[in-house]
């Protein structure tokens, strides 16, 4: 089985220094930085409307970081309602700057940007 290209590979570039670590998933490439996720890299023939940088933040910070990345917009495919997650456009003109952009953010510790996973629940042994 071969296993795709880290798509937007700079990214990992702009986090050199920091406690970073790849996780391949469901067809992206998720970005942690020490226990958070902060992006995931997708760039994929199927769904290419989707394909960029997403951004692990909460629906709270949506309105204050759309204002610092315009064309920041929710990822179609995962349903109709705004994701949690969202996605710097590879398709738009500003898309290598605004990754740069996120990428500062993060290093400076912005809130707003990375995730902790949820805790994940202890399975049940059989009696």
């Amino acid at each position: 089985m071969s296993r795709r290209p880290v798509p937007f590979a700079f990214v990992l570039d702009e986090l050199e220094g920091l406690a970073v670590r790849l996780q391949p998933m469901f067809g992206v490439h998720a970005v942690y930085v020490g226990d958070k996720m902060t992006f995931c890299l997708r760039q994929h023939a199927k769904f290419p409307r989707d394909n960029g940088v997403w951004l692990a933040t909460t629906r709270q910070h949506h309105e204050s970081l759309r204002r610092e990345f315009p064309s920041m917009r929710s990822i179609s495919f995962l349903g109709e309602d705004p994701t949690s997650m969202q996605l710097l456009p590879l398709d738009e003109p500003d898309f290598e700057a605004s990754v740069l952009r996120a990428c500062a953010l993060v290093r400076a510790g912005d809130p707003r940007l990375g995730r902790a996973p949820a805790a994940k629940k202890k399975k049940r042994k059989p009696a």
